[in-house]
């Protein structure tokens, strides 16, 4: 399981091309966008309905602040919280919906609970004033199921959840036509009348925004690093951290040993060190350039090679086998592996039951070459919810439902939506923590948190040292975040790029296991550009352009395509594919 001292001495030339590389990246970023040729925008959404919407457009940030977190949020990271106030703070005097009745369709990644006779939903329902049915999905099939029904409106739910990842192509358009326009109600000091709903950061009200419009209600995210690479603290207690990307291979290769691989796949935790945009860069002459073009992806491509070479990669994970690999972390199998942030405490959760020695931490967010990181903002939503269109009082029901829904953490309201009813989903424990009960198991799922969920906070209080670490590793890398181009805009592109891209997947895969080598990432990025890339960059350049002539600020400014296939799922199963 080791490499020969030949491989190693072909390894050293490789590492000093590559941080030349890396080094040189700004200025070859220019570059390359000279190369960019630009025929005629086409015309799937022009400049002016793709632009920023418009701060008036959305709900005036008012934060409530119930409970003093143990660990503040530094430069937008997550607060975390060591305990559950006692007594919790009662966010509504009596239920506040009119006993409308509606249904509303998520997504699941689970076993789907029964929607009648189910006590959670009923206990919920009841505490809102407002019935809610439930049409739950499995979430591995949901957009295949959005795209049916979005097809026949007429059937549709009269509160749907759309993942960022499940955006159905020309859903820019569709939306105006099928789904209320929230603006008039919520846009603004309107949001005053749903005081928890105006607690919800812009960035994730940016995130449902079509067309200047707000159409959606949001399910936020973390906005720094929501992938990383994770180590096995447990097994390597005495472990010396990375600090560069020749050092993360180091790391590996010196502990596959003693039966123990090195790691799985590493492609997300490649493109955080080297700095890979999650689409476009602008280069210094304002020519838009695709992450494919860029020098980052080129060395981190470089870098996944050397990885695989060094025979620290799993042989599973070497045959792309992604689905096993946070098993095989967590068995010890591995002892490196990328994962969403979501699957570390789910992992302490489940393997401390039976082992409660188990630890696991995620490395420090490191640049390639040692140097500053580069964590380009994420989406301040992962999902959003849309009110089909419907007359006032409907409308305004379901936002009091939305508002009863955002109530956040320390509330009694919160405790309900999460855990289910005392002493029939949850008892107590001597610290006051929620120990679920076996109805629990079959009735409490997660489902009202698609429809609109409180702004992120880290309150695994069962796990102490696990929201210490994580309150500490996010405030770090908040220092790191820059907003990428078109940051807080929804774009819908034209229907013939939905593909465009797709062949980079598998030219990742096949170059990090060296069955394809840097010129065969030339050739296909030729083809890209001929195949419509330059088309697509002339689309993006329009909006970008006007976005400049129009006063955008930097910080109003990301990356959402309506057929954008999403970088982080609901469940954060821990996996990572090249």
């Amino acid at each position: 399981m080791t490499t020969s001292g030949t491989t190693q001495h072909l390894r050293g030339r490789v590492r000093r091309r590559r941080t030349a590389t890396a080094l040189l990246a700004a200025g070859a970023t220019a570059a390359l966008a000279a190369c960019g040729g630009g025929g005629p925008a086409p015309a799937a959404q022009d400049a002016s309905s793709a632009g920023l919407v418009a701060g008036d457009q959305l709900p005036t940030y008012t934060a409530i602040d119930l409970v003093e977190p143990d660990f503040p949020g530094v430069d937008g990271s997550t607060p975390g919280f060591l305990s559950v106030p006692d007594p919790l703070v009662q966010a509504f005097d009596e239920p506040p919906g009119a006993g409308g009745s509606y249904t509303a369709m998520t997504p699941l990644w689970g076993t789907i609970p029964p929607t009648e006779g189910n006590a959670y939903f009923d206990a919920v329902n009841a505490a809102m004033g407002t019935d809610i049915t439930f049409q739950i999905s499995d979430g591995n099939t949901y957009g295949d199921k959005l795209a049916a029904v979005l097809a026949s409106p007429d059937d549709l739910a009269d509160w749907v959840t759309i993942p960022s990842w499940n955006v159905p192509p020309r859903f820019g358009q569709a939306v105006e036509t099928i789904f209320q326009d929230l603006a008039p109600y919520l846009a603004g000091d309107a949001v005053e009348d749903y005081p928890y709903l105006a607690n919800i950061p812009t960035e994730a009200w940016q995130a449902c925004a079509w067309n200047g419009r707000l159409y959606g209600l949001p399910f936020p995210q973390e906005l720094g690093v929501t992938d990383y690479a994770f180590y096995r603290s447990d097994l390597l207690p005495d472990a010396q951290m990375p600090t560069t990307a020749d050092e993360m291979i180091d790391f590996v290769e010196e502990n596959t040993k003693d039966g123990h691989w090195g790691t799985n796949d590493l492609w997300t935790t490649a493109t955080v060190m080297f700095g890979v945009p999650p689409e476009w860069v602008v280069g210094d002459d304002g020519t838009l350039v695709h992450r494919v073009e860029t020098p980052q992806y080129r060395a981190a491509l470089e870098w996944m090679a050397e990885l695989y070479a060094s025979g620290a990669v799993h042989p599973d994970a070497v045959a792309d086998n992604q689905g096993d690999a946070a098993q095989r972390f967590e068995s010890g199998q591995v002892l490196v592996n990328s994962g969403g942030v979501g699957w570390w405490h789910e992992a302490l959760t489940r393997n401390r039951a039976v082992d409660p020695s188990f630890d696991m931490r995620p490395f420090p967010v490191i640049a390639a070459d040692g140097g500053t990181p580069t964590v380009y903002k994420s989406r301040g939503a992962a999902m959003c919810s849309y009110l089909k269109k419907a007359d006032d009082a409907t409308i305004t029901e379901l936002l009091g439902a939305a508002n009863f829904l955002a109530s956040p953490f320390g509330t009694a309201e919160y405790q309900l939506i999460n855990y289910g009813v005392e002493g029939t989903h949850y008892t107590l424990d001597e610290a006051g923590l929620p120990v679920p009960t076996a109805q629990a198991q079959t009735e409490v799922q997660p489902s009202y948190i698609f429809l609109v969920d409180p702004p992120v906070v880290n309150a695994k209080v069962s796990l102490p040292d696990y929201v210490e670490a994580f309150s500490e590793w996010t405030a770090t890398n908040a220092a790191y975040v820059v907003e990428p181009p078109f940051y807080g805009m929804n774009i819908t592109e034209p229907a013939q790029f939905a593909s465009l891209d797709t062949p980079f997947v598998d030219l990742e895969k096949s170059i990090a296991r060296g069955r394809a080598d840097l010129s065969d990432l030339d050739a296909a990025v030729e083809t890209w550009r001929s195949s419509g890339g330059e088309e697509l960059r002339a689309f993006y350049q329009e909006i970008y352009d006007a976005q400049q002539e129009g006063g955008a600020s930097g910080t109003d400014a990301g990356t959402d395509s309506g057929t954008d296939s999403g970088t982080d799922s609901g469940t954060d199963s821990g996996t990572d594919e090249s």
